[in-house]
Order: structure tokens, then C-alpha cells, then sequence
């Protein structure tokens, strides 16, 4: 019986703490929307060159690692990325480079070659295929390694 009781005092805490974590997380989420509204803003929206969602997790850490970059979200479907960052700490053309040094084309500057060498088979795209789509390739989509 004390072991049931032990048992039900554990689960609650959890659940409690779970909780709790929602509630920090909803604040913290708050105050990054005021902390956005502060910042002088720029937003852009450009092709990148992949394949997965592997090569979706290196392409917005690529972005999101230049000093300025608030968020970064690329479509596999669609083969862009929607960037918001702030313009007085970085440029439109960092986060190109930045994203080609990891490997991946942009519509604007090429990958580096050595970093596609060393990228998984499933992310080795084809350097002619399309970018900044509206509607997705047929056949693509629900094909995709998924990395969370």
C-alpha cells in the first residue's frame, strides 16, 4: 500500500511540474515576441537546395547560428527558407554564405564543395533541382526523413 501511495505522490509531481513547465514556457515565449518587437526586424524568404528533413536541421542551424538570426524555418516541400533577423547585427547575404559553408545551395552563392562531400547520402541533392517553389514536386512529400 505505502509503495501504491509512494507511486501516486511521484506521478502527481510530475504532472504538476509538467504543468508548470507549460506555464514558464508560454511566458518565455511571450517575452521573445516583446524582445522581437524591439529589435529592428528583417525578414527574407530564399531558395536553398535539400532534400530531408536532415538536411532541414543543418540548413536552419547553418542560418540560425549567425549572430543576428532570431528564426530560421525551411520548407523541404518547397525548397526555401523564411529567415527573421536583425538587420542592424547581420545581412541577407551572411546567412547565404552561412548556409552554403554548411554545404547547401542557395539561390544565391553555391555550397562548399567540401562540406556536400561530407553530407549523408540522403541529403547529397541534385544541383539543378528547382528552388523557391510555390506548390511542392509532385511525389515529394510525405517521402521525407523527418528529424526533430
Amino acid at each position: 500500500m505505502k509503495k501504491v501511495m509512494l507511486s501516486i505522490a511521484v506521478v502527481a509531481m510530475i504532472g504538476m511540474t509538467s504543468c508548470k513547465n507549460q506555464t514558464e514556457e508560454k511566458q518565455e515565449n511571450t517575452e521573445v515576441t516583446e524582445e522581437l518587437k524591439e529589435i529592428a526586424m528583417a525578414e527574407t524568404t530564399f531558395g536553398v537546395r535539400g532534400n530531408c528533413g536532415m538536411c532541414k536541421k543543418t540548413i536552419e542551424k547553418a542560418a540560425a547560428n549567425v549572430d543576428g538570426v532570431i528564426k530560421a524555418d525551411w520548407s523541404i516541400d518547397l525548397k526555401k527558407i523564411n529567415v527573421a533577423y536583425d538587420d542592424s547585427k547581420t545581412d541577407e547575404m551572411t546567412i547565404h554564405k552561412a548556409i552554403a559553408a554548411s554545404g547547401y545551395d542557395t539561390d544565391q552563392v553555391a555550397g562548399s564543395k567540401e562540406a556536400y562531400k561530407e553530407l549523408p547520402n540522403c541529403c547529397q541533392y541534385d544541383h539543378e533541382m528547382e528552388m523557391s517553389l510555390t506548390e511542392p514536386i509532385e511525389g515529394q512529400g510525405s517521402n521525407h526523413h523527418e528529424v526533430e
